[in-house]
């Protein structure tokens, strides 16, 4: 069914075509056919001493403002990460400020961190009881003087509501958002985030999502920290700004974050470097790319517990979880596997 729309749809501006598919969400014009493989004990899976149905997730970017996370959990995700939220609301940078490559299977976006803010955000999920797993993702206001405080004032709004907090020090669109990853700044951030859990005396697990635009050095030094600071979960990566000259798209070279088919090998190299080094003490979120049975699978064998996608969905459709569990059990069944947890890594131990 899709298949057939996406050409009508692709003929929409970006932004327009995500904001219709939100309000589709919102108003339950879009369902999931019939999921046979929603209870399947081949994809039973448990993140921060929660169940999980699969480990298949909704990235944050989809839903920023959580408006549609119960409608994402109907479609098949495990479980959806909402937001960059930010302290206040931002309109974030100009338009236009998301393009699509469709000969790439890719996206460019500068959005900026655009967001109703974190009161709004916070009242809206409290009216509106989560159906699964929900993680929230926290940045910065663009225009703030303290960026460290507003990742606090994230974690104090969000910390009772949300089943983790996704602390963005990644996104390449917010100016100098990056320097998080450097040693000092990195560490100090984390240590205030434990300072602050203390204070509120909540066990909220976090995650940091990193850029995939690292250096060795970079990934034995974050891998330190994240364990020094008992950091629950990783998530890799963000969008990249790396070089484009092999991508078709005449789009190729607008500014921002580049997302999908490209970014999936450095995404794997990446997790495979990670996993070596964490050893299993901190759970690895794999982004970048998946879209498939076959990319999850890759993801796995990387080192990823868990997979999440955005981009994928704008190509493959709504109902791109579910494919995705088909085609997977198919690969996991064909090598003997009863649960996917058995191939995470593998391809790393080899």
């Amino acid at each position: 069914m899709f298949s057939k729309l996406r050409s009508l749809i692709f003929k929409i501006d970006p932004e327009r075509a995500h904001t219709l598919a939100i309000k589709s969400l919102k108003f339950n014009l879009i369902s999931n056919v019939f999921d046979e493989n929603k209870n399947d004990p081949i994809f039973k899976t448990k993140i921060f001493d929660k169940e999980l149905d699969n480990p298949i997730g909704m990235a944050a970017g989809f839903d920023k403002n959580a408006e549609v996370y119960n409608a994402l959990f109907r479609l098949g995700f495990g479980f959806v990460e909402v937001g960059t939220i930010t302290p206040f609301k931002q309109y974030g940078n100009p338009k236009p400020r998301v393009f699509r490559l469709v000969e790439d299977e890719a996206l460019i976006n500068r959005l900026g961190f655009n967001n109703h803010g974190a009161e709004i955000v916070l009242d809206r999920i409290k009216s509106n009881n989560k159906l699964g797993l929900l993680g929230i993702n926290v940045g910065p206001n663009k225009d703030s003087t303290d960026r460290m405080n507003d990742y606090l004032i994230g974690l104090k709004t969000f910390h009772e509501v949300a089943d983790y907090i996704a602390i963005n020090i990644s996104s390449p669109n917010t100016e100098n958002l990056r320097n998080f990853h450097e040693e000092s700044k990195l560490q100090e951030l984390l240590k205030s985030i434990s300072k602050e859990k203390n204070n509120l005396k909540s066990n909220i697990p976090i995650a940091v999502k990193i850029s995939p635009d690292i250096d060795e050095n970079q990934i034995e030094l974050i891998s330190e920290i994240l364990l020094e600071n008992e950091i629950k979960a990783i998530i890799i990566s963000n969008t990249s700004e790396s070089s484009r000259e092999r991508l078709d798209n005449i789009q190729k070279h607008q500014k921002g974050g580049l997302s999908g088919k490209p970014i999936e090998k450095k995404s794997n190299v990446l997790i495979a470097k990670f996993y070596k080094l964490l050893k299993g003490k901190i759970k690895i979120i794999g982004i970048g790319g998946v879209d498939s049975g076959v990319s999850a699978y890759d993801k796995f064998l990387a080192g990823a517990d868990f997979i999440q996608l955005y981009t994928g969905m704008v190509f493959k459709g709504p109902n791109i979880a579910g494919i995705i569990k088909k085609d997977l059990k198919e690969l996991l069944i064909r090598d003997g596997v009863k649960n996917f947890t058995e191939i995470v890594g593998n391809k790393t131990q080899a």
